[in-house]
Order: C-alpha cells, then sequence, then structure tokens
C-alpha cells in the first residue's frame, strides 16, 4: 500500500520566534551566559526543535540523563551538555567520552569519575553541587567544608566546570530563597577562597531570574526552564513572555442529544436540555489530562469558549457546542493558545486539573506531532 498523507487529528504548532523572545527576556534577568534546560523533551515541546532554535545564543543545553544528550548529539547539536540528574554507574563510561558536564554530589563520585577519566586518558568535565535545601542531590551544607573542597582540588583526571545549587521554592517561598542564595554565595566564596574556582556558577531557575536581584553579580550561568516555553512561575511576570506551543485538535462527529442523557464514562455529566455535543480527537493518551474532568476544563472552536463534558477518555473529549454556530466534523479545536480573540492557557488547564504547567506540557504524548511554525 502506498504511503498516505493524512490530516492531523491532534497536533502541537510550535513558534521559533516566541522561543527566543523567552531567551531574551531571560538573559536580560541574569547573566548573559545561560543554560537552556531542554530535558524532558524541552517541557513536552521538542528537545531538536528547542536546541536547534537556540545553539547559537547559548553556552550549554541542560538535559535530565545521558540518553537526552545522546538525542542531541544524534541530532548535529554540539554545544555541551550538562546532566541535571546523577549518572547511573553504569552510565558513566559514556558521558566522560561524550564530553557530558556531570553533577557530582560527594567526594567518592568524584574519585570514581577520576579514576575512569584516567583509564580514558581524558577529563571528566565535573560541576559540584550544594545542597542549600532541595534534598535532592548535593554535598550537604555542613559536608562542604575545607577538607572535602580541598579532596576536590587534589583529583587530577577532572575538570571542575561548575558549581551550583537549586531554589526549590522560588516560586512559593521569598524568604527561604533568599536565604538559599545567601548561604550559597557563603558555599561559593569559601571555595573561591581556597582557590576552588570552577568556570560556572549557577543556581538561577526560572522563578529565581524573574523574582530575585541576589542572583545577579552571584551567578554568571542561569538556568531558564519553563520560562523559556512561554510560562511565568510568577503570574506578575507573564505579560514579558510569549507562548511557545498553541495545542490543537479537530472535530470528528457533532451530535444532538436530548435533556436527561449521560455523556462520557460514568454519566457523570447528564444533559438538562437539548445539547449539541462536538466530540474531539484528543484524550488523555495524547496528554490530555483526565483530572481536568468535570473542574470547568474548556476548549476554543470557531472563537467560542465550549465547556467540557463528562469524564475525558483514553482517546476522545466531548464538548458542548450549542453556542458555537455550525460546529462541523474538521474544524479545529484549541486545546492551549488562542484562536482569533479567544485563548485558552496552560495554566488554565493546570488549574483544571490541580496540577503545574510543567506536568501539563511533559505529559503531551508522542503520538502528538510538533510541528514548526512561522
Amino acid at each position: 500500500m502506498e504511503p498516505q498523507t493524512l490530516p492531523h487529528r491532534c497536533w502541537i504548532e510550535l513558534n521559533a520566534d516566541a522561543l527566543r523572545h523567552n531567551a531574551t527576556v531571560a538573559r536580560t534577568q541574569g547573566a548573559a551566559e545561560m543554560m537552556a534546560v531542554v530535558k524532558a523533551n524541552a517541557y513536552g515541546h521538542g528537545a531538536v526543535w528547542a536546541a536547534r532554535t537556540l545553539q547559537d545564543s547559548v553556552a550549554m543545553f541542560g538535559v535530565a540523563n545521558v540518553q537526552e544528550a545522546l538525542e542531541l548529539r544524534a541530532a548535529g547539536i554540539e554545544k555541551p551538555n550538562y546532566l541535571l540528574s546523577p549518572c547511573l554507574p553504569e552510565e558513566w563510561e559514556l558521558a566522560v567520552r561524550m564530553g557530558c558536564h556531570i553533577s557530582v554530589s560527594s567526594l567518592q563520585e568524584a574519585i570514581a569519575l577520576d579514576k575512569l577519566a584516567q583509564r580514558l586518558e581524558t577529563k571528566a568535565l565535573l560541576h559540584a553541587v550544594v545542597d542549600t535545601g532541595m534534598g535532592r542531590i548535593g554535598f550537604l551544607e555542613e559536608a562542604w567544608d575545607h577538607s572535602a573542597i580541598a579532596a576536590l582540588m587534589s583529583v587530577k583526571h577532572v575538570s571542575w566546570e561548575g558549581l551550583n545549587t537549586h531554589l526549590p521554592s522560588a516560586d512559593e517561598d521569598a524568604a527561604f530563597t533568599r536565604a538559599q542564595l545567601a548561604r550559597f554565595r557563603q558555599a561559593v566564596e569559601k571555595a573561591q577562597g581556597m582557590g576552588f574556582r570552577p568556570k560556572w556558577i549557577h543556581a538561577s531557575n526560572s522563578a529565581g531570574l524573574l523574582g530575585y536581584e541576589e542572583q545577579r553579580g552571584l551567578c554568571n550561568l542561569t538556568r531558564p526552564g519553563l520560562m523559556l516555553y512561554g510560562v511565568s512561575p510568577l503570574p506578575e511576570e507573564q505579560s514579558r513572555l510569549k507562548p511557545v506551543l498553541t495545542w490543537k485538535t479537530r472535530v470528528t462527529l457533532v451530535r444532538e442529544l436530548p435533556a436527561g442523557h449521560g455523556v462520557s464514562y460514568g454519566s457523570t455529566y447528564i444533559t438538562e436540555r437539548p445539547t449539541r455535543v462536538a466530540t474531539l480527537a484528543c484524550g488523555y493518551a495524547d496528554g490530555y489530562p483526565r483530572q481536568a474532568s468535570g473542574h470547568g476544563a474548556q476548549v476554543i472552536i470557531g472563537n467560542t469558549v465550549c465547556p467540557v463534558l463528562g469524564r475525558v477518555t483514553m482517546d476522545q473529549i466531548m464538548v458542548d457546542v450549542s453556542t458555537c454556530g455550525d460546529a462541523k466534523p474538521g474544524d479545529e479545536a484549541v486545546l492551549i493558545g488562542a484562536q482569533r480573540s479567544t485563548k485558552v492557557t496552560a495554566t488554565e488547564i493546570a488549574a483544571w486539573s490541580n496540577t503545574i504547567e510543567w506536568h501539563v506540557f511533559t505529559g503531551i504524548g508522542p503520538r502528538v506531532p510538533r510541528l514548526a511554525v512561522g
């Protein structure tokens, strides 16, 4: 059978100009040098696409693991990759051979990587992490003492590329975050006073960049993630950013349901009047959150807001198009984005689903094609 070109049933449109705009905003908030975070498929937007768009204006890319670094390398993207998550011991050799920047949380890790690099006759590129409150990776602050720093400086087959921490509450707790930044400054000064001077000092995620002057002058590398994709973790800064992603699907069917008719599994929604119901070609297998069911979720069809009815199913959603004029099969429905003067945002979907925008974006499934537009 000859290959068929079929219409898209559910897809994402990606705006490179918006991505570059948001990167420029991030750059004005802190250090000129940037690690663009493209982990988790660039928060669902497409890691290769995002990296190709930004590669000429960033120092490196932040990825979760070696597999994500391999994906970028296979696409011909040569900028360094920083592994935001610890490597498994079985991954160390490949990470070192690839020239990945590796996060280190203990002297034992540093020594093991030093021995590996010696055997490979190369240098391991390492970033020491200080845990100032995240509780995930890094040297505990009380362990970041003169003896530990001296021991790190003594390993010979590594290049200390960075010293960093992470801000877990920059979008929620300003006092805690400012105290973190002050303690991280002390950790940096302690290290530098002993001659431990990695090239990069970094701590600032999107919320840190947008909300805290304290990171200026301390960090010479920033790590924006969510804000690159057009959502601010600080709502008061949202107007400065441009959405990168528009998520669309299509109407597959329109039916007239009588009053008293159930909609979707469990009949959690019963029509109160005769209702025109459209079925859409998207469901939770595509990433539309099932948790949004029954919580006021809406889509846009024909510049009209259409409520989601009943439970989101695996491959289909039902919406009320009674006020939507002549809605018909094939019409576009906007799940995230704008249609003329009407819009629905990832922040709204996150609220309907009792989750966060990061979760919404990264949940968009692999069967949803990503299309570059404009």
